[in-house]
């Protein structure tokens, strides 16, 4: 079975849209805001098939855990109540495609952070959709700020409250900023490679794990710059007076393979244990076209990862082993289907 671990909406029905846009110019009129739109099955089955289910099932895949398109969450946009409303619409919107297609689908939920506001506002969120729609993680902005950085690190007590109720619910939190509406950061060419490398450096400098030995995080984009400065960051742990990363982190961090090229998914690889590797490919998402030099698309991650020499065992692991270790959930929801 091949899990892909990294995907999203990013082809919701235009009535999502055109929803978002009226929210946002009725906050920013001070309108009520408006309702929720009626999205049919159709309109939805149109969106899913002709789009992720298609390239799902040509490139070999079997399930994608799905969660809104990240760099709509747009946590710097309105306020609290703008982004409470947006975000459930969101996460609906995950649970009826999930509805619509168990098999090859399962949620991960957005959550509605604003900056400023306190983490805890976002646990009854998460506790809605993983106890009442069966979501198995959430996607966790470290920066709402939209690329200023004006909340603590991940590693503040400030963020307990939500780390206590992941441990208490046993579900991962993928790392995932949203858009920048900071012009020197390019959404996803920068402000995402940043955010990924800025919260491993995070968890290296801080002892989160002490307190949480069984929190998860995954860190897309492969990890961003780590695995290729992995030699930087073991040096600076070691100034630090820091554990090795091998037990520092790295017993509660993972990366995936949203990597688009080659060498890259070798260097991650090479650098990074298995075990903490989990098979991503974002698909239809920041990277959406064809690599002249390959001719294939350049969001085609399972290319790369067959292309390596590894074992059965390890394939299997990166595959689909991995991702059910780090979400439970997961893992219980294929074993009810007899996967």
């Amino acid at each position: 079975m091949i899990i892909d671990c990294h995907g999203h909406y990013t082809t919701a029905p235009e009535p999502l849209q055109l929803f978002r846009k009226a929210q946002i110019e009725a906050y920013e009129s001070g309108q009520a805001l408006p309702e929720v739109p009626f999205i049919s099955d159709d309109e939805i089955r149109e969106s899913i098939e002709k789009n992720q289910l298609k390239l799902l099932l040509e490139r070999g895949s079997d399930m994608t855990i799905f969660s809104p398109r990240a760099s709509a969450m747009a946590h710097h946009v309105g306020d609290e109540a703008v982004s409470k409303q947006w975000t459930s619409a969101c996460n609906d919107l995950i649970k009826r495609v999930v509805d619509l297609y168990p098999k090859h689908f399962i949620g991960v939920c957005q959550l509605p952070q604003s900056p400023g506001v306190p983490i805890k506002n976002s646990v009854e969120e998460l506790e809605r959709c993983v106890n009442e729609m069966g979501f198995v993680g959430c996607n966790l902005n470290p920066d709402p700020s939209g690329g200023h950085w004006t909340s603590k690190p991940l590693t503040d007590k400030s963020w307990y409250p939500f780390y206590e109720k992941m441990v208490e619910l046993d579900v991962p939190a993928m790392i995932h900023v949203s858009g920048s509406c900071n012009e020197n950061f390019h959404a996803t060419g920068a402000h995402y490679m940043n955010a990924d490398t800025t919260a491993f450096m995070q968890f290296l400098q801080g002892d989160l794990f002490k307190d949480f030995p069984e929190l998860r995080f995954i860190i897309p984009q492969g990890g961003g710059a780590v695995p290729y400065h992995w030699g930087r960051y073991r040096g600076l742990a070691d100034m630090m007076k820091q554990p090795p990363l091998s037990e520092h982190v790295m017993r509660n961090v993972y990366f995936d393979t949203c990597v688009y090229h080659q060498p890259g998914i070798d260097l991650l690889f090479d650098v990074i244990d298995i075990k903490n590797i989990l098979f991503g490919s974002e698909m239809i998402g920041a990277v959406r076209g064809i690599d002249p030099e390959t001719g294939n698309y350049f969001d085609d991650t399972k290319r790369y990862v067959d292309a390596l020499n590894l074992s059965d065992a390890d394939r299997t692991a990166v595959y689909s082993g991995n991702a059910r270790r780090v979400y439970p959930r997961l893992d219980a929801k294929l074993k009810e289907m007899g996967l």
